[in-house]
């Protein structure tokens, strides 16, 4: 776990993309960091939205171009193939919509939906490094 203290005071915690290549090992990284006292992991992308509503420090992602190409196209592409194929409880119908998006070059990679899900705390900064 890393932590240092920025100009005003706020802790800093540091995603590192070094540390993992695919979603699980990201929640691996982001359960050590965040969920150290808890007896439960983050496992869904709405769990980590979740535990970000308790986080009270900003965000270093280093080595963010690497996690942006592991957890990319083919990842994201994957990610939604393997939901559609185990249906239920997905909404197939949408994930179906979210993966023909993402083929059209319309749609969010992985990558893009985890930036986009700190970035929506506005109590976090992020900084891609």
């Amino acid at each position: 776990m890393e932590w240092s203290i920025s100009n005003n005071n706020k802790k800093i915690t540091v995603i590192n993309g070094g540390h993992f290549s695919d979603l699980e090992g990201f929640y691996e990284e982001i359960s050590e960091l965040f969920m150290n006292d808890e007896d439960w992991k983050v496992g869904t992308l709405d769990g980590f939205d979740d535990i970000l509503y308790g986080v009270n420090s900003d965000i270093t992602w280093k080595d963010s171009q690497k996690s942006k190409e592991d957890l990319g196209f083919e990842l994201t592409k994957e990610f939604y193939e393997n939901k559609i194929r185990q249906g239920k409880p997905f909404n197939v119908k949408l994930i179906q919509q979210k993966l023909d998006d993402l083929m059209d070059g319309k749609g969010q990679t992985l990558f893009e939906i985890l930036v986009e899900i700190i970035e929506s705390h506005r109590n976090i900064t992020l900084i891609l490094d």
